[in-house]
């Protein structure tokens, strides 16, 4: 009855059919049919009456009612009826009435008449009210392309948005990854910004904070973890795909698209985070909220701010936890440095807690290694104690260590070394190694002597020296030997005038 009244009042104003069939939402056609039934019963002048609701549905009759189309899964109700009853999902329904019945309609027709014969529930949300400093809601949002000015060029970038939920109050920073390192640095400096820290922390489900997004047993991150306990918060990840579920931190991610971002063009990362930096603290933070209806920022300092965690004295530095296998060589990988390890783990796999100056590498609970973090890839750290004492004594013996050992052992030794390490274009490094490591059996009075010994006569090769202390030569006196380097002077052994033949004089 409404619905008549109401188009004949607008007929009586003047309204024109178009206008009229397109706010009330039914056709032209009908609303010129109750035109002139309305004008032939005079209801259009303004100072005649309405009649009551019987006698005007009884002179322009019942409204129309929108078309009905018969479903065309209605010939197999009592089928679909029943495998309902029986659990069989839409789908299955659908594919057994195309098998069974040769039905020729599609799913959306058996999704149809199923929500009509089983009306769903309608679903009921329930807001939650949390107390000054009880909870925070994180997570990344998409904000299109920004300048990147160490690749030097524009990359995907994202917005963090950490939303305080009482006080709507937020932390923003645009990052172009979403990695454990970048989240956990993220987290560091929110907590910064608020000088405190939130009882409990809302996340959604990526990788950075959760392995594994199981329903109701969510499995952290180890790094997300140990900071949570260094910082004393709670983590309290969302159920998988129920984004509706840390609806704060998803309406202040579409608040900074729509009203930050939009149109905004900037000269790079460092710039568009310096503006987001004033326009959380003057725009978004003193706007009136819609659903607390005060501005975030005075609501935060006034009643939240004290009731957050106090911030350690020593911020959060574990960047990520990772397994890292170690290599033949060695070493395990880390971010394209490499890092060494004790030779009796190769092949086994290890912790490595990587920090922003430090990388640690546990087995278990065993500490095994320590080294300083590489600032760049293809960085080495090595310690030569992680290697066999073989292998750590070859590499110790380089050029330079090679002189000051052969100097330690005597002059004649030092004189060898260099003039084998001197000599171009082959190198000699390896024959001063094996020179050097004849000390191990002989000692290195036999080896100087020896060395004294090759050097008198010219040949330093370590096949002559070897050749020399075999032979027990070393024990031997050198010829008119005055000192461990006499002057090397030659003469001839016979006179110049023997090689002369005196010419016979004439006529002998």
């Amino acid at each position: 009855m409404n619905y008549l009244r109401d188009l004949i009042h607008r007929l009586r104003t003047g309204e024109t059919e178009r206008r009229i069939a397109r706010d009330l939402g039914v056709s032209r056609d009908s609303v010129h049919k109750y035109h002139l039934l309305a004008e032939q019963h005079g209801y259009l002048q303004p100072e005649k009456p309405l009649p009551d609701d019987a006698a005007l549905v009884l002179a322009l009759g019942p409204t129309p009612n929108p078309p009905h189309v018969v479903s065309t899964v209605e010939p197999y109700r009592e089928t679909v009826a029943k495998l309902l009853d029986q659990g069989v999902e839409m789908t299955a329904i659908h594919a057994r009435l195309r098998e069974d019945y040769k039905y020729t309609g599609g799913y959306s027709s058996v999704r149809r008449f199923v929500h009509a014969l089983c009306p769903p529930d309608p679903e009921a949300i329930v807001r939650v009210h949390t107390a000054p400093g009880e909870e925070a809601q994180v997570d990344f949002g998409p904000i299109g392309l920004l300048y990147d000015p160490v690749r030097g060029t524009a990359h995907p970038a994202y917005a963090f948005v950490a939303t305080l939920s009482f006080s709507r109050h937020q932390y923003a920073e645009f990052v172009f990854d979403q990695k454990i390192p970048t989240w956990i640095a993220l987290h560091r400096r929110a907590f910064e910004s608020w000088d405190g820290v939130p009882h409990r922390l809302v996340p959604d489900n990526l990788k950075a904070a959760v392995v594994r997004a199981n329903v109701d047993d969510p499995v952290l991150g180890d790094a997300y973890r140990r900071m949570a306990q260094h910082y004393g918060f709670v983590i309290s990840p969302t159920r998988p795909a129920t984004p509706q579920h840390k609806g704060k931190v998803e309406n202040g991610i579409h608040y900074l698209q729509r009203n930050f971002m939009a149109g905004q063009e900037f000269t790079d990362i460092h710039v568009a985070n310096q503006r987001l930096a004033i326009w959380v603290r003057e725009v978004a933070g003193t706007r009136c909220h819609g659903t607390t209806h005060q501005a975030p920022l005075r609501l935060f300092v006034e009643q939240e701010k004290a009731a957050l965690l106090t911030l350690p004295p020593d911020p959060f530095t574990l960047c990520e936890i990772k397994p890292v296998k170690v290599h033949p060589d060695c070493h395990v990988t880390i971010a394209g440095s490499y890092y060494s390890a004790p030779y009796a783990y190769i092949g086994q796999t290890l912790d490595a807690y990587i920090g922003e100056r430090v990388v640690q590498l546990f087995r278990g609970v065993d500490l095994i290694a320590t080294h300083e973090r590489a600032q760049g890839p293809g960085t080495w750290r090595t310690r030569l104690d992680h290697y066999p004492s073989a292998k750590a004594a070859y590499l110790e013996r380089t050029p330079e260590r090679c002189r000051e050992v052969a100097r330690a052992i005597g002059p004649a030794t030092a004189h060898v070394a260099e003039t084998l390490l001197a000599e171009r274009p082959l190198d000699r490094l390896r024959s001063v190694q094996a020179i050097l490591r004849l000390q191990e059996t002989v000692g290195a009075q036999r080896l100087e002597a020896a060395c004294v010994r090759a050097v008198h006569f010219g040949d330093v090769r370590y096949r002559r020296i070897k050749d020399i202390l075999n032979a027990a030569l070393d024990r031997e006196p050198l010829p008119e030997m005055v000192d461990a380097f006499p002057a090397q002077t030659f003469a001839f052994a016979r006179r110049g005038t023997e090689f002369f033949v005196s010419q016979p004089e004439v006529g002998q």
